[in-house]
């Protein structure tokens, strides 16, 4: 990832109503969620979550596709592997502790995951 599009991915991030609902589509899995159930977890107004969403799209950090009725989002994967990635390329300094506790918050998170699969 090249930084100016860290910093896209970044920016739609720092708002507290579009981190609310990153955070709900990374929880919800890839499966996703419909925007009208994103809308009563997050207590948002349809066009400001419209609005939020597209900037999250924009930055590729989420994703829709049309199942009947429905508009279905789900978190960009990819894109916040690649910012992840991005932000931790440099870690370290050769002092592996550092980041060591975000790697067990990770392997924490996909073993809870793995178990209720």
């Amino acid at each position: 990832m090249e930084g100016a599009a860290a910093v896209g991915a970044l920016g739609a991030l720092a708002h507290p109503g579009r981190l609310e609902v990153f955070r709900l589509l990374v929880q919800a899995g890839p499966e996703g969620m419909a925007a009208g159930e994103i809308a009563r977890a997050t207590g948002s107004l349809a066009n400001t979550l419209s609005a939020n969403l597209n900037i999250l799209a924009g930055a590729g950090l989420a994703t829709s596709r049309r199942e009947g009725r429905s508009i279905i989002y789900a978190a960009g994967y990819d894109r916040m592997r690649e910012l992840l990635a991005f932000l931790m390329e440099d870690c370290c300094a050769g002092k592996p502790e550092i980041c060591a506790p975000l790697a067990a918050v990770a392997s924490q998170c996909c073993a809870a995951e793995a178990a209720t699969a």
